[in-house]
């Protein structure tokens, strides 16, 4: 039988743009709770590097190498602790033709100083002030881990307000899903997603 897991959620004042600075964050939350309240896991919100939505920064060139170097410096600090992290990631795959880059919402968990798992979401929203379809494609499949004796499903956002992503993990053998998200306030919502995710639990 699974044992108990103790997950933080962090709501940190995240910077669009400031990669290293939300760095510096993430680093002093995760040994925050790592020491303070003994957490297993600490999950950030969605695209947390890089900060919500980004935009036309995802298109500079400069992003991706920025990006790899944050993701080097969170692994490394996840001692102690489990690190869920969102960020953009670039994807270039080959063909006889031409090079083409896949650019995916994606986020990783890493444990002691290791990349253990790694998501790409599958739903994107495009609709309101949302517009992730310019700038991603989606992934495919879950993604499983097992830590603490408990396996672990990851997602991000709008992948929760749509059956197939948990369907998929919970035929994976998922014991829990781990949510990013970073949904702008909407008066009423928490409601909604509480209503939402407990028809999902079962």
């Amino acid at each position: 039988m699974a044992q108990s897991l103790r997950v933080v959620m962090a709501q940190l004042n995240i910077r669009v743009g400031d990669i290293q600075g939300n760095v510096e964050m993430i680093i002093e939350a995760a040994k925050k709770a790592r020491d303070e309240l003994h957490a297993q896991i600490i999950v950030f919100p969605e695209l947390t590097l890089c900060g919500y939505p980004p935009e036309d920064l995802l298109l500079r060139t400069s992003m991706q190498r920025r990006i790899e170097k944050a993701l080097n410096e969170v692994r490394e600090a996840a001692q102690g602790i489990a690190i869920v992290v969102g960020f953009p990631w670039v994807e270039s795959g080959s063909g006889h033709e031409e090079l083409q880059s896949n650019r995916y919402n994606s986020c990783a968990i890493f444990a002691d100083g290791l990349e253990v798992g790694r998501y790409n979401k599958q739903k994107l929203p495009n609709y309101r002030v949302f517009d992730e379809k310019r700038y991603f494609v989606p992934g495919k499949g879950p993604c499983i881990v097992e830590l603490f004796g408990v396996k672990i499903a990851l997602g991000i956002c709008e992948d929760i307000w749509f059956p197939e992503p948990l369907n998929e993990a919970c035929a994976a053998g998922a014991q829990i899903m781990l949510t990013l998200n970073a949904s702008p306030f909407h008066r009423g919502k928490q409601a909604e997603r509480e209503e939402l995710l407990a028809q999902r639990a079962n």
